[in-house]
């Protein structure tokens, strides 16, 4: 092993991949998980992004049960060997993460372990955010993937009907969240924990979590890039597809014509 390989694992390293959300701002009759992009299914993407990482030791898929047998079927066909099992999610983001680690702590998974939670929608995930983020979880107990703002962000309230500036963070201090969000397996349990005996509780993504339950628990900033896309409309797709054709040299409009020859070619044979 050189200097620069990555260091060897001694606790399970555990990918959670969240493909159990059916957003409304997409298309309700078209799961977006399913949709192909690059020539393959974006759930696909992201969960061979984990099962190319050799450090990843355990693939855990949280689905919602409308796409359960499609995603399995999926899972079957690529032979993805560290998936270890597809669960049902809940109602929200949080529900699917806190279905996840009642999955892990009923299998006995050590509270060392390394969970690294990941959006299926984000199918870009670049090697070296995933292994950043096993690698922030030897100094820390939680980290999150994010992207430096180019962006002046403006801390707003509300006064009257409008949004009115409250303050003016500066531009070095303001990151874009993004996925993996990673945490050693008894400090996200805990925090969830915790959040469940909050009647208000609703965060919108796992970092949040800590931050809010366990505010004495830094959390590690591990380097993202702007093609870790989220996918949330169908206005995304046509970056998408830039993505996915710079990553792998997909030509969609290439495929395109491809699909239109196959189709006349069989009809053409039909005819004879």
């Amino acid at each position: 092993m050189t200097a620069d390989d990555p260091k060897p694992q001694t606790v399970p390293v555990v990918a959670v991949v969240l493909a159990a959300g059916f957003g409304t701002r997409f298309d309700p009759d078209n799961p977006k998980q399913l949709v192909s992009v690059g020539g393959k299914p974006i759930v696909c993407w992201s969960i061979e992004a984990f099962e190319r990482c050799a450090r990843v030791s355990d693939i855990v898929v949280v689905v919602n049960s409308k796409v359960r047998e499609e995603v399995e079927s999926l899972i079957d066909q690529q032979g993805y060997s560290k998936v270890r099992v597809v669960i049902d999610g809940g109602a929200e983001r949080v529900d699917s993460t806190a279905a996840a680690l009642d999955t892990l702590a009923q299998a006995g998974i050590p509270g060392d372990a390394k969970i690294l939670i990941h959006d299926a929608v984000r199918p870009f995930v670049a090697q070296s955010a995933i292994d950043g983020s096993i690698d922030a979880l030897d100094q820390f107990k939680a980290a999150t993937v994010a992207y430096a703002s180019t962006d002046t962000v403006l801390l707003t309230q509300d006064l009257g009907d409008l949004k009115v500036v409250k303050s003016v963070p500066d531009r070095p201090n303001t990151f874009r969240a993004q996925t993996p969000q990673s945490f050693r397996f008894a400090t996200i349990r805990k925090a969830y924990e915790l959040a469940a005996q909050d009647p208000d509780f609703h965060p919108t993504d796992d970092t949040r979590v800590v931050v809010d339950y366990l505010p004495g628990e830094p959390v590690a900033i591990v380097s993202g890039a702007e093609t870790n896309l989220k996918i949330t409309t169908l206005e995304d797709i046509p970056t998408a597809e830039r993505i996915a054709e710079q990553l792998e040299g997909f030509d969609p409009k290439e495929a395109a014509r491809a699909r239109m020859h196959a189709l006349l070619a069989q009809a053409a044979g039909q005819m004879r």
